[in-house]
């Protein structure tokens, strides 16, 4: 019976959805710059019923959309930023950039609205049954580089929700079990003095000098750390385009993951002192700015079990011969890397098995069994910290062709497909559903939430982005 209302829910309502999802996707904005994409988001709330509150944490494009009052409270996570170079035009077989070249390669257009559709789904659920409890639809900006919601956490935007559910777009229908890298996201600024770099070199002192020579000590840093960590960086401003030129500014921006924060901080530290001493090699000043992190992912095995459970539920449907014919396409796009290790990249999305049942598909049309993983994702997310303060469980659900790597204009150009509105509303189904069940079993939801006091007892939580540092655009 909940099914059955919440599928003819979706699909009744299926042409609004589609429509949200075509508006943020054909308005792509980058991380805390989605003005136009949250007000749209914002407004179909409203239309919806809920009151929304804007501003959210201090967040000009952060929202957070509520209906209902009192226990329990069921949280939705909602994402809506863009990525820069990866405009494309869509359901195109070729690379076709926007002018813009602003564009959706992650899927959030279709993550910011599914979730909303399961919010949306839920509530008439709710109305329809008369049950009590409190519904938050969260909308989150500046995942994609910026931890819009460790800040949002940071800010106790969170509080007082029972449980979150999420979801992300992938070639895949399966649980994410995995954890996560946390990372810290750090610019370093060495200011030196200019001088003619032929006639008067002794007099300069090099900012460029300092990065270069901060690069090679954290080269060396890289095999004293734990193997699991990735120290990424890229040279933000090298000072100019004149060679004769001693540079007397530059700047790098450095990016440190590891599979638990405290490794992260240890690692920053480490890299702080070689930039102190490239500073001192070079008689430059050096300033640091904290830019963002985030913490690593903590599984809810408890609320994953029921969250596959719904994901089954909700079912899969055999794609289109046209659907099929285009993934056969974009397929044929990938490099021979890129196919080789198509299901290394479904597994990074929980997927389990060896693969049979995709041999001679473009297209998933399973869902994979559920089985808890102790492995960690070499990516980061910034859910880990709504992870931290609420029982938090995310799925995939298969919005594109089978390999197509996140980040790519594969992605950008399937993000408005009919495959991907079904998945997104698939999506939408299983967070439902399972939002359903933890109003009406309250069993289940004290379960969920006794397995996250327990972890947390053992392992307190604090914010990694320091209290001063504020969310930042790109730059």
């Amino acid at each position: 019976m909940k099914n059955n209302n919440v599928k003819t829910y979706l699909a009744e309502n299926k042409e609004t959805f589609e429509r949200i999802s075509k508006y943020i996707y054909n308005h792509p904005e980058t991380r805390f710059e989605e003005y136009e994409s949250a007000e749209y988001l914002a407004s179909e709330c409203e239309k919806a019923g809920f009151s929304v509150e804007r501003n959210a944490g201090g967040i000009e494009t952060a929202f957070v959309a509520t209906i209902g009052s009192g226990y329990p409270v069921i949280g939705f996570l909602g994402e809506f930023d863009a990525l820069s170079g990866l405009g494309q035009k869509p359901d195109k077989t070729v690379y076709e950039p926007t002018e813009v070249n602003v564009g959706h390669g992650c899927g959030h257009n279709l993550l910011g609205t599914g979730a909303f559709a399961a919010a949306c789904a839920a509530k008439k659920y709710l109305e329809d049954h008369s049950l009590s409890g409190t519904l938050k639809f969260f909308g989150c900006p500046g995942e994609e580089g910026g931890s819009g919601k460790t800040f949002m956490v940071r800010e106790g935007v969170f509080d007082g929700v029972d449980a979150a559910l999420s979801w992300h777009p992938s070639p895949a229908n399966a649980i994410m079990s995995l954890s996560s890298l946390a990372n810290y996201q750090v610019y370093f600024r060495f200011k030196g003095v200019s001088s003619h770099a032929a006639n008067s070199p002794h007099l300069g002192r090099s900012a460029l000098d300092a990065v270069e020579l901060m690069n090679v000590g954290v080269n060396y840093l890289r095999e004293h750390i734990v193997p699991e960590a990735r120290i990424h960086y890229a040279v933000t401003n090298t000072g100019g385009i004149s060679p004769n030129v001693v540079q007397a500014d530059a700047e790098v921006l450095y990016l440190i993951r590891a599979p638990e924060v405290q490794q992260v901080d240890g690692i920053y530290k480490r890299v702080c002192k070689i930039a102190e001493g490239a500073a001192l090699m070079t008689e430059t000043e050096l300033s640091i700015e904290f830019d963002k992190a985030c913490s690593n992912y903590i599984p809810n095995r408890s609320l994953e079990k029921l969250l596959h459970e719904n994901l089954v539920e909700a079912g899969t449907e055999e794609p289109t011969e046209e659907e099929n014919a285009f993934a056969k396409e974009l397929w044929s796009t990938l490099s021979d890397g890129e196919k080789e290790s198509y299901l290394d990249l479904l597994k990074g999305f929980g997927y389990v098995g060896n693969g049979t049942e995709f041999e001679g598909k473009y297209l998933s049309d399973s869902i994979s069994p559920y089985e808890a993983s102790n492995e960690v994702l070499a990516g980061s997310t910034d859910v880990s910290d709504v992870s931290w303060v609420v029982p938090t469980a995310q799925l995939t659900a298969a919005t594109s062709a089978l390999g197509t790597p996140l980040h790519t204009w594969q992605m950008t150009t399937q993000g408005i497909s009919s495959f991907a509105h079904k998945g997104m509303l698939r999506a939408a189904e299983s967070m439902a559903l399972t939002a359903v069940q933890l109003f009406e079993d309250d069993a289940k939801l004290k379960t969920v939430k006794q397995e996250f006091e327990e972890f947390l007892q053992a392992n307190p939580y604090t914010c990694p982005i320091p209290k001063d540092v504020k969310p930042s655009t790109l730059k």
